[in-house]
């Protein structure tokens, strides 16, 4: 299990749509990732089990999606993820241990965002 390194992506237009299926789908091509995931699939993820990461659905949180050929965080994914750390959609299946440091790299998107994560409110 493993909370993927922090990008620190350019943050998208604050008023883009998320669509997570679609981003997944763009990603996916951006990332030359169509038979199986690789390091640059993972970027645009906070979560993923590192023992099946050959696996898509190994693969949780996504939070980026492609504009004009770049990786890029978005905003509206970035609340979505923390909404569903919250419990939000019935919740995420993680391990105890990775929460806090899954907060955290949230936490660093809503720091560019200026805005304070839920679970600090």
């Amino acid at each position: 299990m493993a909370v993927t390194a922090f990008q620190d992506l350019d943050l998208a237009d604050r008023d883009r749509e998320w669509d997570g299926a679609a981003a997944e789908r763009r990603v996916r091509t951006w990332a030359d990732a169509q038979d199986e995931p690789n390091e640059r699939y993972r970027d645009a993820h906070v979560w993923y089990d590192a023992e099946k990461k050959d696996n898509f659905t190994a693969y949780k949180l996504l939070v980026a999606d492609v504009v004009d050929g770049d990786l890029v965080a978005v905003p509206r994914g970035v609340f979505a993820a923390a909404a569903v750390m919250q419990g939000s959609r019935g919740g995420v299946d993680l391990p105890d241990k990775d929460r806090d440091r899954v907060r955290s790299h949230l936490a660093k998107y809503y720091a560019k965002l200026d805005e304070t994560p839920p679970w600090e409110d």
